[in-house]
């Protein structure tokens, strides 16, 4: 679908040689992992994900003291008392169950806005080199590339001029 759209644009624009056509491609990761505010987020999530196993783990020891002691008494308590501590256990446990489903959400929600807000940065460097520098095309490159096919050496490396346009080194 891409090759299909990108022959049509060719086609109506009517570009006839190779040569008046400039076209770039940049490592976004490396971009990114350059940044200041990308080290800042991934520390930032870090500590929000021990904060969050800090308080399961907590959570969880609790539990298993409250358990424990229950597993050495049940056969001496009575029946009422004995099912109150077994639905104290069993609420404890699904407490336990959707504080980690929580804690997952909201850490995906951080991750996301934080990496939003870094990626908008990104791409208005690379929009802003690619329109000083006259190019067609951008394309990112990465391990895992999703186009097909980049000629390296017939396309420009704009992962230097990005990183110049964001002040890094």
């Amino acid at each position: 679908m891409k090759k299909l759209i990108l022959c049509a644009i060719c086609a109506i624009c009517g570009f006839t040689t190779a040569n008046a056509q400039k076209f770039g491609h940049v490592n976004i990761q490396e971009i990114m992992q350059a940044m200041p505010e990308y080290s800042k987020a991934e520390s930032e999530i870090k500590a929000l994900t021990e904060q969050y196993q800090a308080d399961l783990k907590g959570m969880q020891d609790e539990f298993n003291k409250k358990l424990e002691d229950y597993q050495k008494n049940a056969e001496t308590l009575p029946e009422n008392i004995k099912q109150r501590r077994e639905q104290e256990l069993g609420d404890m446990q699904q407490k336990i169950q959707q504080s980690y489903q929580d804690n997952q959400q909201a850490l995906q929600k951080a991750s996301a806005e934080k990496m939003q807000a870094i990626s908008a940065k990104v791409l208005d460097a690379i929009k802003a080199v690619g329109q000083e520098g006259s190019y067609i095309y951008i394309l990112q490159v990465t391990a895992l590339d999703v186009a097909p096919y980049i000629s390296t050496t017939l396309s420009t490396d704009v992962t230097a001029a990005v990183k110049t346009k964001l002040g890094l080194k």
